[in-house]
């Protein structure tokens, strides 16, 4: 790999910054083994997260691709659930790079659907999915849920891939059973207007805890969301339900925005939580709740829904990235 190659990579999320290099000369550009990690909460900066990651690998690099968990505006990106405001210039000039792109990182996921492979996902329910050629035109839609809910989208056309960065997680909560209107009561009274991602997310799973346990007449005190799993885990009744509502909601969710973003061709689930609940989705109401979309039931039951087991999917989106914005410097 010559040095021109090599790209650094990031995925920037309210809790944890991960880099990597990538190949851009390779079929496969995400080089695993340079994969690391740590709490953005020990860096004041993008930069100085990034710069340690070179001074601890002994790597070098020119050109970066880094994408973050927030809305690009320009040169400025803000980091939705961390104080992090990142500025592309500053962060260029202060790690000497000739050229940094700066993307979201749902816009990454969705990228990264183009180097999944069929070992890379689990489907859930009987609708399978098979890669296309990269000639053929696509429409995928992505969401997941970590410590917020990312939402992106990925069309190939003439085999070109245009990926879609949205805030489709800021979108409002629709109830869809009575049990739900009763949680959207509570949660409104705590948060004014309800986002999906008041549910669908980590510190969600919290949110749809104390409904529950507000609706039973109960003070459930201070959780956290691996105490939701966990108790859930051991047979606690109402954290159980707690994953089933969340599980319900998110099939619910994914569904209506296959309709709106017309990914007939299928939804890809990531995000922080997806491979820990996994089990959960697969023997939930997820898929009905997908399919339960009235007169176009019988079109949604032929959409796949795929978790996305790859141990690193925004990375891997990051590399694509990079292939695209600088092979052949």
């Amino acid at each position: 790999m010559t040095g021109t190659a090599r790209v650094l990579l990031a995925d920037i999320g309210g809790t944890n910054a991960r880099f990597a290099l990538a190949d851009t000369s390779s079929e496969t550009p995400l080089i695993v083994d340079s994969v690391e990690g740590f709490s953005v909460a020990d860096f004041p900066s993008l930069a100085d997260a990034a710069q340690h990651y070179l001074d601890q690998t002994g790597a070098t690099a020119q050109n970066g691709v880094f994408a973050v968990a927030g809305r690009v505006d320009g040169d400025e990106a803000r980091i939705t659930n961390h104080p992090w405001v990142i500025s592309l210039s500053r962060t260029r000039a202060a790690l000497g790079f000739e050229n940094i792109r700066l993307v979201n990182d749902f816009a990454a996921q969705a990228m990264a659907v183009s180097l999944l492979t069929p070992a890379d996902v689990v489907a859930i329910g009987g609708a399978q999915w098979t890669p296309a050629p990269a000639s053929a035109d696509r429409t995928y839609a992505v969401i997941g849920p970590g410590t917020g809910l990312g939402v992106g989208g990925l069309l190939v056309r003439e085999g070109k891939r245009y990926p879609l960065e949205t805030e489709g997680g800021h979108v409002s909560f629709p109830p869809g059973t009575p049990e739900e209107i009763e949680i959207l009561i509570r949660l409104s009274e705590q948060f004014g207007r309800v986002s999906n991602e008041r549910l669908i997310c980590g510190p969600g799973l919290v949110n749809l805890h104390r409904a529950l346990s507000e609706i039973a007449g109960e003070d459930p005190g201070p959780m956290q969301p691996a105490d939701v799993t966990a108790r859930a885990a051991a047979g606690d009744v109402r954290c159980m339900r707690t994953l089933d509502v969340f599980c319900a909601v998110f099939g619910a969710i994914s569904g209506d925005l296959v309709l709106s973003a017309g990914a007939w061709d299928g939804v890809f689930l990531t995000g922080g939580l997806v491979p820990k609940l996994l089990p959960s989705l697969q023997h939930s109401g997820f898929r009905q709740r997908f399919e339960h979309k009235g007169r176009f039931s019988p079109a949604m039951a032929r959409v796949p829904t795929l978790a996305v087991i790859h141990p690193r999917p925004g990375l891997l989106g990051a590399a694509a990235f990079a292939v695209e914005s600088f092979s052949g410097l």
